[in-house]
């Protein structure tokens, strides 16, 4: 046999990847929701095992020739419909499939029909035959005499290839026996005044343009060039349900109506309208709902089925001398496996595969169906199924199945003529971003958890609600999500599940006041009841002190959690319920974690950046990293050829699409810079890159052809388009660099240094930090500590601003960012020049003090106060080990300027211009990026 591509090979690969990518954002401190998150996990909780089906094979008919000689069918369409039809050659006869022959009679008789058959399976031929040929008897050039709805324009836009290889491939150009248009909304206004004065034979439009063509005056003509339609065709008939469906029901009247076509014969297409019964029943049920549709009686012999074939011969599964010729089949592959088209259908693995997981027999009517998709794996799976026929070790059956499912694309197998391959078949594989762990109150060893969103925990009687958790991005503290429901007029208090992110309510009601929060539980680190204790554990922003002592600041009073009691079902409980739990309400925006300390200085933005659920990647991350791994397991593959490596994306909408294709560009094109980037620093070994190097060393390492980012090729790339483009790009990688310094921004795609992939070092910091005549004149506990703690601050120090981009670098500033914008318009093409509408990113400042109290809170800048974040490490009695007291507010401000004004003594930061002040007597810092060396981390 054959190299043959292995598609569960790529499944497990796929799975595995986004596993990985999935479980690399989840970070969970208690250790029971981490075992059972786990445990879901890896029994394919958001990814389960792929179902299985054969695509069936379809019962052929008579050749459509055969049917221009009963006298069906006009001469033409035997010149028409063929198969392997090509602009430079006619191709051969045409066999129909019975359904497609029962639906042309069907046509003939005049009265509306559905068709009722599966994705590929040749529907469209069903209306396009029948349409032709009446138009080819009727003359063409005689107005619209069929209109095709279509539920979305690219199916639309699919038709119209298919028509002009039946229509227009064998005809000189403008001799088409038969026209077609195409008036869906997404011609050109040119192209509608041609469509109306030249109306075509064959309508293809939407059922909202339908109903413009019947309401706007504009469109008149077309109205009036379809009196007496004869064909409105309704494809995928099952998108139109409620209200749609009424909709559309009434515009079939309105059609009828407005084009005075008493005689219009109503044709519906889908691939699944009826489910229940046999396939008398489903007859009866789509003849029912295609009657309300289309206004008229619809025959239940009128609806058409497929009529499927075995591949195979027909055998009885249960008689001994099978299962033994398929015991000794699986038992030795080597020796039985199939080799030549013949070989392989007759094979009792191939008879028993396709009687599993490909048609079967309906009881009632003898008629073949197909079979539900089944997977191959666990306990209701196929691997299983067959085991338990042959006695035979599940994992051997396993192998059996996908083995052959495989060889059935082996060439050597394929069928003699038509070069089909004997099985094809479909794995269908879900995959879900999941939501989050679900909870009840209570103590973390006795609490329900769940993964499996509901209301209530699962076979009580519902006295405990599960609510959602969301974890501390930090340490991995879980949170209950809830809703403080306050009773107005009583008081009376409860606490509600509440997904997060979500800050609407389902049920507001006037006499209840509302408040998102979260609930803190905890046995180790329980919120405390004393105000001192309070007061040391929340950020020290939030304290000020008095005369008195130290004090929350009123602003933050609101913030503060706060304790209650609360019964599992989220009441406030009484102090003597034996099933009281005590709780902290951690009022929403999440500002700082009660666990680990960890203060967000700002309330603005969303709490997807400081929380977490299980869900962590979008809709858009997720089929980024899917799409990467089936593209990377295509590339590596030796049995496929090149053209055949494709993936296939669908969506409904092009803004989706267009979404989608935005985000893998980015995600690729962030991966390759990162890429070049660390493979730079990983040639320049220990020395690392420096800024007067680095976007040079980068695009080095990225070795991209000068055809794929210059722009100007036409004007040839060997003259000053060359020395242009690289200059812009060089431009463009630097800025990005830098932008990629930025601590956070990309949640779900964290840069280099969070992946211990890049270390920033500081050149001469270390001789810097042992020059003790730069030190004399600082602050005590600066003068009396050693190199490495007096490198560690400036360390700490320089990373906080390098990772808020406060940078002194040219590509950050202001004007510049607008040059390497014009410029990589000019000089670069997609996805390299930077879009006009992308919001250019600019270097920010540290400003020693509080953020100023103005509308936008000091914008992008740093500030370090007293109580802020620096200032607080500083206090840190680690900080400083050799220092006996605790630095005050005002001391650590007062290092914090002694540690700028080193670091600027050494040439590592640089006071901004006054310009970029607020207040002029308050100085601005930025990281010089000459003093930055950029290294590779060990990961």
């Amino acid at each position: 046999m054959g190299k043959v591509f292995n598609v569960f090979k790529v499944r497990d690969q796929l799975v595995s990847d986004f596993k990985d990518y999935v479980t690399g954002f989840i970070h969970i401190n208690d250790e029971r929701i981490r075992g059972k998150v786990d445990e879901e996990f890896k029994h394919g909780f958001l990814w389960p095992e792929p179902l299985i089906q054969l695509n069936p094979s379809y019962e052929q008919a008579k050749y459509l020739d055969d049917l221009v000689e009963e006298g069906l069918l006009h001469r033409e369409c035997s010149r028409i419909f063929r198969r392997d039809k090509t602009p430079h050659s006619l191709g051969k006869p045409l066999r129909l499939y019975k359904h497609q022959e029962e639906a042309i009679r069907a046509a003939s008789s005049g009265g509306d029909y559905v068709l009722t058959t599966g994705t590929g399976s040749g529907k469209s031929l069903a209306f396009i035959i029948p349409i032709v040929n009446h138009v080819l008897k009727n003359g063409s050039g005689k107005g619209i005499q069929a209109i095709i709805v279509y539920p979305m324009n690219a199916l639309a836009n699919s038709q119209m290839e298919e028509l002009a290889r039946y229509l227009k491939h064998g005809y000189p150009e403008g001799q088409e026996p038969v026209t077609f248009r195409r008036y869906t909304g997404q011609e050109s206004m040119k192209e509608r005044e041609e469509i109306q004065e030249n109306p075509p034979d064959i309508l293809l439009t939407n059922y909202v343009m339908l109903e413009l063509i019947l309401t706007r005056v504009r469109e008149r003509g077309l109205v009036w060039a379809g009196k007496g339609l004869r064909f409105l065709v309704l494809d995928e008939l099952h998108t139109y349900r409620g209200r749609q469906g009424a909709d559309v029901a009434m515009l079939v009247r309105r059609v009828r109506e407005a084009f005075e076509a008493p005689n219009l014969q109503c044709v519906g297409t889908s691939a699944t309208m009826a489910s229940e019964g046999d396939f008398r029943d489903q007859q009866i049920q789509v003849a029912e709902v295609a009657s309300l549709l289309f206004g008229s009686a619809v025959a239940p012999d009128h609806v058409i089925g497929e009529t499927l074939c075995r591949v195979t011969p027909e055998r009885d599964l249960s008689d001994p001398k099978f299962i033994e010729e398929l015991t000794q089949c699986i038992m030795h592959p080597e020796s039985s496996t199939p080799k030549g088209y013949e070989a392989f259908r007759t094979d009792p693995l191939s008879i028993w595969i396709e009687s599993t997981l490909g048609v079967r027999k309906e009881e009632t009517t003898g008629r073949l169906v197909r079979q539900v998709p089944m997977s191959i794996t666990g306990p209701k799976g196929a691997g299983r199924k067959l085991a338990n026929l042959t006695r035979l070790d599940e994992r051997l059956c396993r192998e059996a199945i996908q083995s052959r499912l495989a060889a059935s694309y082996d060439r050597e197998n394929a069928h003699p003529q038509t070069e089909a391959a004997p099985f094809a078949f479909k794995l269908h594989q879900m995959i879900s971003r999941g939501d989050t762990a679900y909870a009840s109150i209570g103590f973390p060893d006795e609490r329900y958890i769940t993964l499996r969103g509901q209301r209530y925990v699962p076979g009580e009687d519902r006295s405990r609600f599960l609510y959602p958790l969301v974890f501390c991005r930090e340490c991995g503290h879980e949170y209950y999500s809830v809703t403080q429901v306050t009773q107005t007029g009583t008081g009376q208090v409860c606490y509600e599940p509440r997904q997060f992110g979500d800050m609407t309510l389902d049920d507001e009601r006037d006499d209840r006041s509302y408040r998102f929060g979260y609930l803190y539980i905890d046995d180790d680190k329980p919120w405390p009841i004393d105000d001192a204790e309070v007061v040391a554990r929340v950020p020290d922003n939030w304290v000020e002190e008095m005369a008195t002592g130290r004090r929350i600041k009123r602003y933050y009073q609101e913030r503060i959690p706060h304790l209650v009691s609360l019964r599992p079902d989220g009441t406030v409980a009484q102090s003597a319920d034996n099933d009281r739990i005590v709780c902290a309400f951690v009022p929403s925006p999440f500002q700082f974690c009660p666990y680990c300390g960890i203060a967000h200085t700002s309330a603005r933005g969303g709490e997807y950046g400081k929380l977490s659920t299980l869900a962590t990647e979008g809709r858009s991350s997720a089929t980024t990293i899917i799409s990467l791994s089936a593209v990377q397991s295509l590339r590596k593959s030796d049995e496929l050829d090149s053209s055949t490596r494709k993936l296939l994306s669908f969506t409904d909408n092009r803004q989706d699409a267009s979404l989608q294709a935005g985000h893998f560009n980015d995600f690729v094109q962030v991966g390759l810079i990162r890429s070049a980037l660390y493979k730079a620093m990983t040639e320049a070994g220990e020395r690392g890159l420096t800024h007067d190097v680095l976007p040079l060393r980068v695009l080095d390492a990225l070795n991209l052809p000068l055809e794929s980012y210059a722009s100007g090729g036409e004007y040839g790339l060997d003259y000053q388009v060359r020395s242009r483009a690289r200059r812009s790009m060089q431009s463009v990688l630097e800025y990005t660099l830098y932008c990629d310094l930025e601590r956070g921004w990309r949640v779900n795609s964290p840069n280099l240094e969070q992946c211990d992939l890049l270390r920033i070092e500081y050149t001469a910091l270390g001789e810097l930090c042992a020059d003790e005549s730069v030190w004399s004149s600082k602050h005590v506990s600066l003068r009396g500590a050693s190199l490495e703690t007096r490198k560690a601050a400036c360390e700490v120090l320089l990373d906080y601003m390098r990772r808020g981009l406060a940078i002194n670098v040219e590509c950050l500033e202001p004007d510049y960012g607008e040059v390497i914008r014009r410029q990589s318009v000019q000089n670069l093409i997609e996805p390299w020049a930077i879009d006009e509408g992308e919001r250019m990113k600019t270097a920010a400042a540290l400003f020693p003090g509080p953020r100023p109290k103005t509308r936008d809170g000091g914008g992008d800048d740093l500030y370090a106060s007293g109580r802020g974040l620096y200032c607080g490490y500083l206090r840190r009695r680690t900080t400083f080990p050799d220092y006996p007291e605790k630095l005050s507010l005002d001391e650590a401000e007062s290092v914090l300027m002694d540690l700028l004004e080193a670091l600027r003594y050494g040439g590592l930061v640089v006071e901004v211009p006054e310009y970029r002040r607020r207040d002029k007597n308050v100085p601005g810092y930025q990281v010089r990026a000459s003093g930055m060396v950029w290294k590779a981390g060990d990961g």
